[in-house]
């Protein structure tokens, strides 16, 4: 079996595994980093990281109250991911203390700066966060209805008249995901090259939001519309085709007018077609076979046209902190859509556009979170308490270790949500 099978089935089982936070209460682990397909990033994730730096919080890009923190039990649990093989971690922490942030491991292989904690980074579907908040500010306009068939936005690309703009929004829909479908019983129907050395080949070709969409609807169907529920990209890249009809402006233009300019959130960028970081950043690396050798390779540079509107987007830990606190504080959305955005449905706890998660009475309860992932290289976390008052956000970076994400991954954040939302309970 290769990297990308072990790793699908590794996932496929993480999923359904529960993890015990306090000894009596549960939560499903978090679908973390669907940049792509749950079981694909698996596959992209397969990697690590080389001598790790000292860890420490980063004095020069934070407010003196931030810098003078000292909170051991969140930088033992920064700490924990590079034990267990990652390149580095980045994160920031907004509670009741004030804020902290804080890094660990390497900002590049073969050398010993850490990551910075000002760091831009690859947010992959975190951006679907931020597409659902534009598509709830139309509703609140009246622009669009949420309950309206998508087909009478976009009547050219012959949608199922039965798809509204809510199942786009809690991935109901039914529609094929472009970057690939895998199934319960280890079918896989491949779409747009995500893993492995297609992909490495292909990470800077660019892909046009009707061209994904197009692909997706060439294929069957995975369900009746509003009959199950599937996480599929398909459903945010025909958002933004939604957004820009309906308003005449591009996605990019929409999302700096109605987000990025009113938060003054100057580090986080729509690139489109653009495949650098601006700005300070971790390199991330991927870990794939190419005739039966493992490479690896600097993907820091990616072209996530891929993912428009479902994945593409580039930000900080402090942009992110903004942007959820924002959201969740109610200075986004009126209150009956955020309320709406909120309220979990189907099997994956999934609301418009986030994840909602319990992590029980000892922890505080329920958190409102959505990560994410490129196809290789980053992940990236967005956690927050239901009023916005205490976040985590974090980018963690893989490197060229073999690492077993099913195995490692779910371990390290449990150690980090514990250290931020259980009162420190690290270990």
């Amino acid at each position: 079996m290769n990297g990308s099978a072990i790793a699908a089935s590794g996932l496929r089982k993480a999923n359904k595994d529960k993890i015990v936070l306090d000894g009596v209460n549960r939560f499903r682990m978090p679908r973390v980093f669907r940049g792509v397909a749950v079981t694909a990033l698996a596959a992209a994730l397969l990697a690590g990281a080389a001598t790790p730096g000292v860890a420490a919080a980063d004095s020069r890009s934070l407010p003196k109250a931030a810098a003078g923190q000292d909170r051991p039990e969140l930088q033992k649990a920064v700490q924990a991911f590079v034990d267990r093989g990652y390149a580095g971690l980045q994160m920031r922490v907004h509670d009741q203390r004030g804020e902290w942030a804080g890094s660990a491991g390497v900002r590049k292989l073969g050398q010993s700066a850490k990551p910075p904690t000002n760091g831009r980074f690859w947010v992959g579907s975190i951006t679907k966060t931020f597409t659902a908040t534009v598509v709830l500010q139309l509703v609140a306009e009246g622009k669009i209805g949420l309950d309206a068939p998508v087909a009478g936005y976009l009547p050219k690309l012959g949608l199922d008249r039965r798809i509204t703009v809510r199942m786009l929004l809690r991935h109901t829909s039914g529609l094929f995901n472009y970057t690939g479908e895998y199934y319960d019983d280890g079918t896989v129907v491949p779409g747009i090259p995500a893993v492995g050395k297609e992909w490495v080949d292909n990470r800077f070709r660019t892909y046009r939001p009707q061209e994904l969409v197009r692909l997706a609807l060439s294929k069957p169907a995975r369900f009746e519309p509003g009959t199950d529920q599937s996480y599929s990209n398909t459903n945010y890249t025909l958002a933004l085709l939604l957004i820009e009809k309906v308003t005449g402006r591009s996605y990019a233009e929409e999302m700096q007018r109605r987000i990025l300019r009113p938060l003054g959130l100057r580090g986080t960028v729509v690139p489109g077609v653009r495949p650098q970081l601006p700005g300070p950043h971790a390199h991330g690396y991927y870990r794939y076979q190419d005739a039966g050798q493992w490479k690896v390779v600097d993907v820091t540079r990616q072209n996530l046209s891929l993912l428009a509107g479902a994945g593409d987007m580039i930000s900080t830990t402090q942009d992110l902190q903004t942007f959820v606190s924002a959201l969740m504080g109610g200075k986004l959305l009126p209150a009956p859509l955020l309320a709406e955005m909120r309220k979990p449905h189907g099997k994956l706890g999934y609301g418009l556009g986030l994840f909602v998660q319990d992590l029980g009475p000892n922890c505080g309860g329920t958190v409102f979170q959505h990560n994410g992932s490129p196809p290789g290289g980053y992940g990236a976390l967005m956690y927050s308490s239901p009023d916005g008052s205490k976040t985590l956000t974090a980018s963690v970076t893989t490197g060229d270790a073999a690492v077993d994400q099913a195995q490692e991954f779910p371990k390290a954040l449990e150690k980090l949500l514990k250290a931020v939302f259980c009162g420190g309970q690290g270990d």
